[in-house]
């Protein structure tokens, strides 16, 4: 079998615990239902769809060995760090800081511009993300033979399952916020409030990557 070529073992075990991991609530779930309730299905898509296109960018980089590069540089790990949280915190106060808008304008937040910036959003977040780069170097040699002569191609295949199947659960809570949403939209009082939580979980996000050390 190609697992078998590859060198990885217990892959069982692996998608076990890549779903635990991936239905497990944190900071992408809270965004992806955030932007779902603002924009409804194809809003949380789009968060889903940045934040799968992020982990990707780390899937390669473990592969590659952009991620031992990280852990083993302090400066590399430094300025992607200060990089990242600049960034969130910078993207969590313009949140904060947004007015309140008219329904009818609220509602031109679903055209393709708008989308376009919640899809980078979640790719950045996750891209910026050091921890999530040295989560990716952690996890997935656990599930490759040291012998192995195929590591490279072991840890793509790898991420491409975690990714998939993590895609796919951010579709369903996309959809199920969304289906649950409509009452909310209607509501510019509880859309600012929305705004605001989005905004406030960027900046929790670039001051926890901010206090970040390299291991």
């Amino acid at each position: 079998m190609m697992i078998e070529v590859l060198g990885i073992h217990d892959l069982w075990l692996f998608i076990l615990s890549g779903l635990l991991l991936n239905v497990t609530p944190g900071p992408d779930t809270a965004y992806i239902i955030g932007r779902s309730l603002q924009l409804g299905w194809r809003g949380g898509a789009a968060a889903a769809t940045g934040i799968s296109i992020g982990c990707l960018v780390h899937v390669f980089g473990a592969a590659i060995g952009l991620s031992a590069l990280l852990m083993t540089s302090s400066a590399a790990f430094t300025v992607l760090k200060w990089a990242g949280a600049a960034y969130l915190l910078f993207t969590g106060v313009q949140m904060l800081l947004s007015r309140e808008r008219p329904l009818a304008e609220a509602a031109l937040a679903g055209n393709e511009t708008s989308l376009a910036r919640v899809f980078w959003q979640g790719a950045l977040t996750n891209v910026l993300n050091s921890k999530v780069a040295l989560f990716f170097l952690a996890f997935l040699p656990q599930f490759v033979t040291a012998e192995s002569s195929h590591k490279t191609l072991a840890f793509l295949a790898l991420g491409l399952i975690f990714i998939t199947s993590g895609t796919l659960w951010c579709f369903g809570v996309a959809a199920f916020a969304a289906r649950a949403a409509g009452r909310i939209r209607r509501s510019v009082g509880a859309m600012a409030w929305i705004n605001r939580a989005l905004g406030g979980l960027f900046v929790y996000l670039g001051i926890r990557v901010a206090m970040l050390e390299a291991r």
